[in-house]
């Protein structure tokens, strides 16, 4: 199987806000597809298409132990959070377009949301903890949000120099 390149910081593909999917057809199903094999390869739990230089609405993630041999991946296409907690939870974030950094970020504890499956058939996931922050800020790449966009500009700046200090040494 084939994987994308993954895109980093300062990418503008990265802040653009991706265009909504009229239906998962054949191309869209490869899409996800490769998209996970990319995830996995990278060792990620979520990937966006922003993050692959393709802007539309789709997002896979994988939140399962994998250590243990599971794999329980999702692929949504037209995410839409319907529902938030008014519980609050802060996590260490970490992102494939922002290599060896992470930011703490503050979500609500539990969400759902409704996509289109791989089939095209309307689901609701329903998530907490680590699967909550992961489809937030999956969806947060698919509207041009970055989890950097949640710290001070002091951080963000370091952070993004950190990043680009790394491509050029050859790093990344």
């Amino acid at each position: 199987m084939s994987t994308y390149e993954i895109l980093t910081i300062p990418h503008p593909s990265l802040k653009t806000v991706a265009n909504p999917v009229g239906a998962v057809d054949g191309s869209v199903k490869k899409q996800m597809e490769t998209m996970l094999e990319t995830m996995y390869a990278a060792r990620g739990i979520g990937l966006a298409a922003n993050q692959v230089n393709i802007l539309n609405r789709v997002l896979v993630m994988d939140v399962s132990d994998r250590e243990e041999g599971e794999k329980a991946p999702i692929c949504m296409a037209n995410p839409e959070i319907v529902w938030r907690s008014e519980e609050m939870s802060s996590m260490d974030e970490g992102c494939l377009s922002i290599p060896g950094q992470y930011a703490l970020v503050e979500r609500p504890m539990a969400v759902k949301v409704r996509y289109w499956d791989v089939t095209g058939e309307e689901k609701l996931f329903e998530g907490e903890g680590l699967a909550s922050h992961c489809v937030q800020h999956e969806i947060d790449h698919l509207n041009g949000i970055l989890c950097i966009d949640y710290l001070s500009k002091l951080k963000r700046n370091m952070i993004v120099r950190k990043v680009e200090k790394m491509k050029r040494c050859g790093e990344l």
